[in-house]
Parts: C-alpha cells; sequence; structure tokens
C-alpha cells in the first residue's frame, strides 16, 4: 500500500475512482464467453468499497448489463456504474442506456460465417455482443496460429463496415470506432469531479485507461491483473498482481486500510 495513488485513495477515500475491467480482471478468463463469472469474493468487496469511496466503476467491452449479470451480486453494490462496450453503453441503478447499434455489426455478423467458412481456421466461435462482435480462437487447436490468420481478413472486413478491430488475449473484437476505455473513464472521472483513481485491467484494451489515469493529473494508481497471455500490460502498470484472485485481495486490502483511516 505504499503506491502514491493508493496512499491518496486511503487518505480522501471520498474523492476516489475505482475503476475496473471485467474479464480477466474482476472474472478468470475461461474457453467459453458466456462461461465467465466475477471471482466469488469481488461482489464483497466491491459493495464494501462502494459504502467508504466515491465510485466504483466496471469499464468493459461486453453489454453492460450481461458484466452484471456474470457477477452475482454486483447489482447490489452501492453506486456501482458499469460502462460496456467501451464507454458506448451504460449499465446504472438496474438501467441501460446506450445508443443505437450501428448498422455495420450486423453486417459484419452476417458475412462472418462464410468468411470464416473460406479461411479454413478450426474451433473458432464467434460471441455476439449486440454493439460488436468477438471472435475467439481459444477454443482452436492452435489459437496463435488461427489468430495470425484471422487477423487481416477481419481487419478488411471491420474496415469496409466502418468499424475497428480491437485485439485482446485469444480474441479479435470488430466494434464501432470513436471509443474506448480510456475516453470512458476519462469522462467519469470529470463527471464525478474525481481527485483519485485506481484502474486495473488485464488485456491491450486497457491500455488506454492506463494512459486516462496518467493524463488526468490525479493522484492515480494503475494495476495489471497479470498473466502469461499479455506482458505489454504489466510494463505500464503500477502494480502487478496475480490475476483476478490478486486483484479481489488488492482491493481487500485497500478497503481494509480505507476503513482503519
Amino acid at each position: 500500500m505504499n503506491n502514491p495513488g493508493i496512499q491518496a485513495i486511503v487518505r480522501d477515500p471520498a474523492g476516489a475512482v475505482i475503476g475496473l475491467d471485467f474479464d480477466g480482471t474482476l472474472a478468470p478468463i475461461v474457453p467459453d464467453p458466456d462461461a465467465a463469472r466475477a471471482h466469488p469474493r469481488a461482489p464483497a468487496v466491491l459493495a464494501r468499497l462502494g459504502r467508504l469511496v466515491k465510485a466504483v466503476v466496471v469499464v468493459t467491452g461486453r453489454p453492460a448489463a450481461k458484466a452484471v449479470a456474470y457477477g452475482p451480486g454486483l447489482a447490489d453494490v452501492p453506486g456501482l456504474v458499469v460502462l460496456g462496450h467501451y464507454g458506448f453503453e451504460r449499465w446504472e441503478a438496474g438501467r441501460v442506456s446506450a445508443p443505437p447499434p450501428p448498422p455495420g455489426v450486423l453486417q459484419v455478423e452476417a458475412e462472418l460465417p462464410l468468411l470464416l467458412r473460406e479461411l479454413g481456421v478450426e474451433g473458432v466461435v464467434v460471441e455476439d455482443k449486440q454493439r460488436a462482435v468477438a471472435v475467439h480462437t481459444r477454443r482452436s487447436p492452435d489459437p496463435e496460429g488461427a489468430l495470425a490468420v484471422l487477423r487481416e481478413p477481419l481487419a478488411r472486413l471491420a474496415k469496409a463496415h466502418g468499424l475497428v478491430v480491437e485485439p485482446g488475449r485469444m480474441v479479435l473484437e470488430l466494434r464501432p470506432p470513436g471509443m474506448d476505455k480510456g475516453q470512458a473513464l476519462a469522462l467519469f472521472l470529470a463527471e464525478r469531479a474525481a481527485r483519485s483513481v485506481l484502474f486495473a485491467g488485464d488485456d491491450l484494451g486497457d491500455l488506454p485507461a492506463f494512459a486516462a489515469v496518467r493524463a488526468s493529473g490525479l493522484p492515480g494508481a494503475t494495476v495489471c491483473s497479470g498473466s502469461a497471455e499479455v506482458s505489454e500490460l504489466a510494463a505500464q502498470a503500477d502494480l502487478v498482481v496475480d490475476g483476478p484472485e490478486g486483484v479481489v485481495a488488492l482491493l481487500e486490502e485497500l478497503a481494509e486500510a480505507v476503513s482503519r483511516s
């Protein structure tokens, strides 16, 4: 707890925003994305923090309501906000607000099955995320090889329909441009007039949020939920912990420190 950003949160919890990614940070990565569930101790520690800090916010590429559903108990976290689809969607107090899905997503979904057949990749899973489409290779006999085969064709497909490709841990996500986790977090910090911030993530899509913490000018801490699959995030993090178990343990330690202050 000797990180300056964490010390600022402990000194002034009423001004602190605790930001977290979902998959790989609050929930372990699993082969089937629909089987992901938040770490069993996550809802309790977030509920405790929610009563102590200015705000707890989950910033995820998932649909916001799905992240809440896959974290049993998260809906009961006081004041929780979930920014889904990288910030295009917002869940708060049981309600979801969002603009209509962009037409390019529906067009990509329609064209993907034929493209995947033509490329001959095996074991690929397509996830309909409503405002985005994710192509997972974790179940493939050669996940890295399948990812390499898919990278350029999916980039061309995304560009043809006005989308961008977001790379991740054995996944390529085709989504609308114009918003990322960094922008979403920065807007939220301004909205809440935050005085300090912690953000924890695990994947390349969390790099913009790390940058937003640094650019905010606030006392802040960036936390990497470490894995063998992604090294870039650890290199830019203030703290590296051992996956979701390490994230939850850090949050528990933080809640205890705030309670004692």
